[in-house]
């Protein structure tokens, strides 16, 4: 058995699994360098696993009957060939299993779809634009196949995008929601940037206190049935 590439884990959180508490385990790498990433210390591959898998698992087997679900993210977990393998150990414990990716390897997200329970998944601009963002050209292509293989599945979900102003106008974010309401998108979240863990200076000097405007907010709730604007 192929064994999952953990940079770290969360022991227990209240906000990452909508609903439930959870741990959080930090897959290693990320083929995307997003300037507003919290974890760029996990986007390289490296050779050794900071945190073996069998650790994690231990870690996990103490959590049963205190936590409610798993949820990896990362880094971008879909990049790892263990996946599926972690995600039907940690079902066998009994937990929930979550996913937080940006869709950057879709046929391994669709693959795993049916060992989710929820995944959240991270739309980071219009789909032309991703380059911008990610600074790796073409990326917007995987990323909306990935997003049509969650659409299509029956896991339950949560479309997010991280706003900035220097990287999304409020045009611009009107713009991608409409497109995505036009996909079917029935849970919307926009989270505004935050400066902690940031290690880009430029996107930290250049955010926006009253951004995004009270009525593109209102805009955006009329067009989903479940619509949320996280500052912080």
């Amino acid at each position: 058995m192929r064994r999952l590439k953990t940079g770290g884990i969360t022991p227990f959180t209240a906000t990452d699994y909508p609903g439930l508490l959870s741990a959080v385990v930090f897959v290693q790498g990320c083929p995307w360098r997003c300037g507003y990433c919290h974890n760029p210390h996990l986007q390289e591959r490296t050779p050794h696993s900071p945190l073996a898998w069998d650790e994690v698992l231990s870690l996990l087997e103490r959590r049963i009957g205190l936590i409610d679900a798993v949820v990896f993210s990362g880094g971008e977990p879909t990049m790892d060939p263990a996946l599926a393998d972690a995600l039907r150990e940690v079902r066998e414990m009994g937990f929930k299993t979550g996913l937080h990716s940006g869709g950057t390897h879709p046929r391994r997200l669709e693959s795993v779809l049916p060992l989710l329970d929820w995944v959240g998944f991270d739309v980071k601009a219009g789909f032309a634009d991703y380059e911008r963002v990610t600074k790796v050209q073409d990326s917007g292509a995987p990323a909306l196949r990935g997003l049509q293989a969650v659409l299509a599945s029956d896991v339950d979900y949560e479309c997010r995008t991280t706003a900035h102003p220097a990287l999304l106008s409020e045009a611009e974010i009107l713009s991608l929601a409409r497109t995505l309401a036009g996909m079917g998108v029935q849970d919307y979240a926009l989270q505004v940037f935050r400066p902690q863990g940031c290690g880009d200076a430029a996107l930290n000097a250049s955010a926006q206190a009253h951004y995004p405007s009270a009525a593109l907010a209102a805009e955006l709730g009329r067009l989903f049935p479940s619509f949320t604007l996280r500052r912080g």
